[in-house]
């Protein structure tokens, strides 16, 4: 169903334009109709300047170059048509390759001679009173995506953030997104956190999240996001909240990382990340995690149909896509049962609460502090109940980054130097679940590349392929995975990828 709102005046198209950087994406063909002075150039420039993140950059009107381009982060095309004579002037002016790579934006396109696509965004301008009514048309998944953006707007408005000015922060491998908002000197982080749409059932009447227990909405991140606090390690404030639509303002830990200007792993930040799962692990965890007055959240376990179904990613997207033909049935008997010896031996493991992504693009450096208060972790929202050891192979194997030799062995012998001393703590046992552990995670993890680039078309992740082999080899090195390495070997993955 289209879309129509009043924009009351100049600043309300700004901020339209601003919403509207937020929806839009590669490929979208946004139609700019309505008379001279109806707002398409105040709004062109407006989203322009948002996704480029400088709100004094120069946006001068297509009129008479009839195109004017912009690298940013999504590139934009901003075309004037008026002045053209036929449909050929519009090839000329490379508006196909432009939308194959980014965004058109497009003003006067009734001019287009029907050389335009039959299908896109469609915002039409009229004046009303001292501001402008826009009527938004489109594709049900591009309405869908402005709908979002909107809301997240009116959420704004509704917690006293009217002229708050949003940009785009990340999103790109799950259905969550973040942004900064901007309110006068203070800046804060919006989570864009739909609740998950049902995928095919797999066993049991569940879908792929219920099996692997991903979060579905955002009581997790606010559950124990409160726990990790109450145990004293630094995850942000949550200011304001809409549960039911998944919406977070939450604070800013800021944007520095355990990564140096060349992306190298900084050996004293790793550590001091170990530090604080040390911090975590010498604790009693909780099951039950409070979220708002009569709602509690359970954190799973992460057990055998978990593991399972996230080393399954590997039969079922990385050894069809390696091969050209699917896993057997015999290869893929073999790989469960050998999974379930594994995860089986796992029951005697130490066990507690499980960040599951501790990593670098989750952990944030805060120089300003000190002690656990200077790792500041996000992305803990799928949270489970499990071996401990986990969550060090995730830090120690950062799946995004390369470890020097020197700096993961530090890492390692850091957290078990600081486990010491805590009661009951078996340095043996717990390396040897670090290899089951560590081996676990990059099974899922050759999946995962992959189902992104065929499923998602996000082939980026493919440069991570070699390293996650390279790890899976180091954990493969434990006498008690020897049968999963000899199954890799045969299934002939390892001395290709590694």
């Amino acid at each position: 169903m289209a879309l129509d709102i009043l924009l009351a005046d100049e600043a309300a198209t700004i901020r339209f334009g601003e919403d509207m950087a937020l929806a839009a994406k590669r490929g979208d063909y946004i139609a700019l109709s309505g008379d001279l002075g109806a707002g398409k150039s105040t709004f062109s420039r407006a989203l322009i300047r948002a996704i480029a993140d400088d709100a004094m950059l120069e946006v001068p009107s297509p009129t008479f170059t009839l195109v004017q381009t912009y690298d940013l982060r999504v590139p934009v095309a901003h075309f004037d048509l008026y002045r053209i004579a036929d449909a050929a002037e519009i090839d000329e002016l490379g508006f196909d390759e432009a939308l194959s790579d980014g965004i058109c934006l497009v003003e006067w396109p009734e001019k287009g001679f029907g050389a335009l696509p039959a299908e896109g965004i469609t915002l039409t301008f009229t004046h009303e009173g001292n501001g402008r009514r826009v009527a938004i048309d489109g594709p049900a998944p591009a309405l869908s995506r402005i709908r979002r953006s909107l809301a997240i707007r009116t959420f704004l408005d509704e917690k006293g953030y009217q002229v708050a000015t949003r940009r785009h922060l990340t999103g790109d491998a799950s259905v969550r997104a973040y942004e900064h908002v901007y309110t006068g000197d203070q800046r804060f982080v919006l989570m864009d956190a739909p609740r998950h749409t049902p995928g095919p059932i797999l066993a049991q009447g569940k879908y792929y999240q219920q099996i692997a227990h991903i979060a579905e909405d955002v009581k997790p991140f606010i559950a124990v996001g409160r726990h990790l606090v109450a145990r004293g390690l630094r995850a942000p404030e949550i200011y304001k909240a809409d549960i039911e639509q998944g919406i977070l303002l939450i604070e800013d830990l800021g944007s520095e990382g355990v990564l140096d200007e060349n992306g190298v792993p900084i050996a004293e930040r790793y550590r001091e990340s170990a530090a604080c799962l040390a911090h975590l692990h010498g604790q009693a965890f909780a099951r039950d995690l409070p979220v708002a007055d009569g709602i509690v959240h359970h954190v799973p376990d992460f057990d055998r149909d978990a593991m399972q179904i996230e080393v399954s990613l590997l039969t079922d997207w990385y050894l069809p896509w390696k091969r050209g033909t699917p896993a057997s049935d015999d290869e893929r008997q073999a790989y469960i049962a050998i999974w379930d010896d594994l995860i089986a031996s796992l029951a005697s493991a130490e066990h507690n609460l499980l960040l599951r992504d501790f990593h670098s693009p989750n952990i944030i450096w805060r120089p300003e502090a000190s002690g656990t208060d200077r790792v500041g972790i996000i992305d803990f929202q799928d949270a489970m109940i499990g071996p401990s050891a986990y969550d060090v192979a995730s830090l120690v194997q950062d799946a995004r980054v390369d470890m020097p030799e020197g700096v993961a062995d530090s890492v390692l012998d850091y957290y078990l130097s600081l486990r010491a001393n805590h009661a009951g703590f078996d340095r043996t046992r717990f390396l040897r679940d670090w290899h089951v552990m560590a081996a676990q995670r990059n099974c899922k993890l050759v999946g995962i590349w992959v189902r992104l680039m065929q499923r998602d078309g996000k082939p980026a992740y493919m440069r991570h392929m070699p390293r996650t082999f390279r790890n899976l080899t180091r954990a493969l090195s434990h006498p008690d995975l020897a049968p999963l390495r000899d199954w890799c070997e045969k299934a002939g993955i390892l001395a290709t990828e590694s």
